[in-house]
């Protein structure tokens, strides 16, 4: 048993992403927040004013041994426009970018391996805007946005 295992994205707003890996056998558990700004303990509002550089995330917990990491990988590239610049739809600004937020080298390696293959395999007409970074503090949102399409019915 190797225990479990901590991953962190960013694709646009939170709600939808956090619903499907919730999808995802494997996945123990998923909850948004807000991680790679600049503002201890943000909130909602000030990170959606742009004032915090956070970005709306998803931090997974989830079971190695039932899904990997790479696998994770593959429906974070599927569940969003990775070639979308501080945007999805019509959501805009820095907090809806596209992130992958790392948790060791291992994570580091295959993020930007997945990443160049992705940019290889031709399935995007643009550059793929996605960044690659090490996981710093993970805020966790307002318990209202926990299981947000969940609760709405959606």
């Amino acid at each position: 048993m190797m225990g479990e295992k901590t991953a962190t994205f960013a694709a646009g707003c939170f709600w939808g992403p956090e619903a499907r890996f919730r999808e995802l056998e494997g996945v123990l558990d998923a909850e948004v927040g807000y991680t790679g700004g600049t503002v201890d303990d943000p909130d909602y509002r000030s990170v959606c004013a742009g004032d915090t550089g956070h970005a709306e995330a998803v931090r997974l917990t989830y079971d190695p041994e039932r899904i990997g990491y790479d696998e994770l990988l593959e429906a974070f590239w599927r569940m969003h426009d990775p070639t979308q610049r501080n945007r999805q739809g019509p959501d805009m600004g820095s907090q809806y970018r596209s992130a992958i937020f790392t948790h060791d080298a291992e994570q580091q390696e295959a993020a930007e391996r997945s990443k160049r293959g992705l940019e290889a395999s031709g399935r995007f007409d643009a550059p793929i805007a996605t960044e690659i970074r090490p996981a710093g503090p993970f805020w966790r949102a307002e318990e209202y946005h926990q299981r947000y399409l969940e609760k709405s019915g959606r």
